[in-house]
């Protein structure tokens, strides 16, 4: 049993792997989540090569016997959670007239119904050695809804509503909850395909870096009590907001 674990809900392959081997190179027992584990193989393969730890597993952030079941497994089978990440993204564009309820009520699902039950199932195991990190990634649509994105800011606005919830619950009793609002474009492979159209002319950090990204969720676990950041939000020097 390693004496700490992290999970990281929605381990996609640009911020979610990021997070995943950073937390995994500073000690932790890495756990990524995602219904297609398999997609993660080789960033476990490389972390394992490391000398670290890290695993995936298979899980539908939706459906709450799931994340039930997931959380009691790493906290009877792998190692006691300290940091719990939601990183389940849903960013799905159409018009809202062209949206079908389907397709708003999975956005909403996936994005905030997800998050919800992951910061639930975490408060449960972190609330009773009243320590620990819950991380929820946020967005642009989380502060505003752009047109073409109103299912996908209806659920990140509701998330955001969430952890602003449970941290006004939980946070005095020693857990510390924080939303972290991504105001920009992530170098992705989606967004390389894009970027010409997004930025004709590049400049040098002109999008955001997942490591980047993965510091800050670590740099925010870390801090002291008596400095705690709820909500923080960031872009690259050239974006505007």
């Amino acid at each position: 049993m390693s004496e700490r674990s992290a999970l990281i809900v929605g381990a996609g392959d640009a911020i979610g792997a990021a997070i995943l081997k950073k937390f995994a190179r500073a000690g932790y027992t890495s756990v990524g989540v995602r219904r297609n584990p398999e997609k993660i193989s080789s960033v476990i393969d490389e972390l394992k090569k490391e000398g670290h730890k890290a695993l995936a597993l298979k899980c539908d952030a939706r459906k709450e016997d799931e994340i039930k079941e997931l959380f009691s497994k790493i906290e009877t089978d792998i190692a006691p959670l300290e940091v719990v990440v939601f990183n389940v993204g849903a960013n799905v564009p159409m018009k809202i007239v062209e949206t079908s309820t389907k397709k708003f009520y999975k956005i909403w699902e996936m994005a905030c119904f997800g998050g919800f039950l992951t910061g639930r199932e975490a408060a449960k195991y972190l609330l009773p050695r009243k320590k620990g990190t819950i991380i929820f990634t946020g967005a642009t649509a989380s502060l505003r809804g752009a047109a073409g994105f109103g299912a996908f800011a209806s659920a990140k606005s509701g998330l955001r509503a969430v952890a602003q919830s449970l941290a006004r619950e939980i946070m005095p009793q020693g857990i510390h909850v924080s939303h972290v609002v991504i105001d920009a474009a992530v170098d992705t492979e989606f967004v390389r395909q894009i970027i010409p159209q997004l930025k004709p002319e590049r400049q040098a950090n002109d999008i955001v870096n997942p490591d980047s990204i993965a510091e800050l969720y670590y740099q925010i676990h870390l801090q002291s009590p008596d400095a705690w950041t709820f909500e923080a939000d960031f872009r690259p020097w050239c974006e505007k907001w």
